[in-house]
């Protein structure tokens, strides 16, 4: 069944019906748009959420920060970003494929209406041209044939008329002779206009007319498939994040199971274990006897412990709480920070320093390796003059040495506190270089040894030592690999995209934002959604 057919004289309500089904999707555009805005927004919150109660910059190295149940508040935290993450692809996925090329096509419906409600306009006024001139040729006709038909009387009476002349009579024959010829010329006429009319009507209602109605019978159920396209989308594309989704809450629901209390009550131990002994009893002094203090002081050998800490006053009983520590004024109990951590109980001492000196050897280490770098520059330089001047790299070398030696300074001194301390240094391993007039660097290690650095093999290319030197330093070191669980288009700016089992170098970790930097062996870089991908960072 067809409009053209069935509904052959309802053009009005053919054209309301159509009307109204451009306004559904109208409606249904505006609709997806608010429940967009209403996605963003949720998004926006969460990730404010996140960054509110996420670490502060510089806070990392809190104590608490090492206790389970904060890791888990804090991987809760970043399962909350990327939920955000995948609510925001929901919202830009509603908005790309359904608002925008929803209104797209609505566009192109309203034009194509537009053209066959023209149309129809067009065939309407013709059949109403047609129409006005029949009903101008009928009325022509009618009114010549009366006026033939009184020319036909006056002719019959003048002839009866015994006072009219013949010339009378021939002459109102002759009137009504062309009255008449007048009457059948309209006569023929309008039989001519009524067989046009006739023809252009059947064309009108049985040709035109269903044509265009059966072209917007077409076009209104073009609009109803892609409507229900859109609303099949409206499901689809939240369906399609969520395993993403699912992967965020049982992120969440690890992390609370990852919780170990008795780990985190042994790293409380472990952070603010002072080393102290407890204090012994407090002697008897009896002053009814006249002993001597000192003398009994020296007999008991009452252990020390944090008394003398505590401005070393023994007249005065060591309370645990602070409320009784009221008792100490300021400037009793403050103490001094030093450089050798003096004024930390024995066993944070120990873990303070064992931690500079780590710190010490890191560094230590990027000025060493930095030297060896300067050395084989200034060998370039050397054997390829145009390539740079070896005196430019004087200044960063001498630096570079005094760095070296600053640190090793440090380093042994922090060694022999830790080992008054009681503590076992455990550093790093590093090498040194020294240079000598000519730009050839030697290797020393740490126990004082040298060894001389083999010498290039002049046969090989020099450009080829200097892009395998430095060319490297201009890329990020891989820290890790992923591998992609799902695809991801990367049309955005900035973004890369990647295939599901796709296994990809990362450059740099998840700032809190939900994407990742990764790069592809044949040095593409970008971002990708962290919650898309499984992480391997190297230890």
């Amino acid at each position: 069944m067809d409009w053209g057919t069935e509904l052959w004289d309802q053009y009005d309500i053919i054209e309301k019906h159509t009307q109204s089904g451009l306004e559904l999707v109208e409606k249904y555009v505006k609709f997806v748009k608010e429940r967009t805005e209403i996605e963003q927004n949720y998004a926006k919150q969460l990730r404010n959420l996140s960054k509110k109660y996420n670490l502060k910059r510089g806070s990392k190295d809190e104590p608490e920060c090492r206790l389970s149940s904060y890791q888990s508040f804090l991987d809760i935290l970043n399962e909350m970003n990327d939920f955000a993450g995948q609510r925001e692809l929901i919202a830009e996925n509603m908005m790309m494929n359904i608002c925008i090329d929803l209104t797209k096509y609505l566009q192109e419906l309203k034009q194509e209406r537009k053209m066959y409600l023209m149309e129809a306009k067009k065939a309407q006024q013709s059949l109403e041209s047609t129409y006005k001139q029949l009903d101008s040729s009928k009325k022509r006709f009618e009114r010549e044939w009366r006026e033939a038909e009184r020319a036909a009387q006056y002719a019959e009476k003048t002839d009866q008329d015994i006072n009219a002349t013949k010339a009378d009579v021939e002459k109102a024959k002759q009137q009504a002779h062309m009255r008449a010829h007048v009457a059948e010329e309209c006569k023929n006429d309008y039989a001519s206009q009524l067989q046009k009319f006739n023809k252009e009507q059947s064309q009108f209602y049985f040709n035109d007319m269903p044509i265009i109605f059966n072209k917007l019978q077409d076009l209104d159920e073009r609009r109803v498939r892609k409507l229900a396209q859109g609303y099949i989308l409206f499901s689809d594309i939240e369906k399609h994040v969520m395993p993403i989704i699912g992967k965020c809450l049982e992120g969440m629901t690890k992390a609370g199971t990852n919780v170990n209390e008795k780990n985190d009550s042994m790293v409380v131990i472990e952070q603010n274990k002072s080393g102290f002994e407890r204090p012994g009893d407090v002697e008897f002094e009896d002053f009814s006897q006249g002993i001597n203090r000192a003398s009994s002081d020296s007999s008991l050998g009452t252990p020390k412990g944090p008394m003398d800490l505590l401005g070393k006053n023994r007249s005065k009983n060591f309370w645990l709480f602070s409320k009784k520590s009221k008792r100490f004024t300021p400037e009793r109990i403050m103490t001094t920070v030093t450089e050798d951590f003096a004024h930390l109980p024995p066993e944070q001492r120990r873990k303070r320093l064992q931690q500079k000196l780590d710190e010490i050897c890191k560094e230590l280490q990027k000025e060493v390796d930095q030297s060896e770098a300067l050395g084989k520059m200034k060998d370039v330089y050397e054997k390829n003059p145009q390539m740079g001047d070896p005196a430019s790299l004087a200044s960063q070398i001498s630096q570079t040495s005094q760095n070296i030696e600053r640190l090793r300074g440090e380093l042994n001194k922090y060694e022999t506190w830790l080992s008054e301390a009681g503590g076992r240094g455990e550093t790093l391993r590093y090498k040194t270089h020294t240079f000598n007039n000519n730009g050839a660097h030697d290797i020393q290690s740490p126990d004082g040894a040298h060894s001389d650095e083999s010498t290039p093999d002049p046969s090989q290319a020099i450009y080829a030592e200097f892009d395998d030197d430095f060319e490297d330093d201009e890329l990020t070191v891989p820290i890790g690999n992923c591998t992609a669980m799902y695809n991801f288009p990367g049309a955005s700016e900035g973004t890369i995209s990647m295939q599901e089992g796709e296994v990809l170098a990362v450059v740099e970790e998840d700032k809190g934002d939900g994407w990742t930097r990764v790069r592809r062996n044949n040095g593409d870089e970008g971002y990708i959604p962290t919650s898309y991908v499984t992480i391997a960072i190297n230890k």
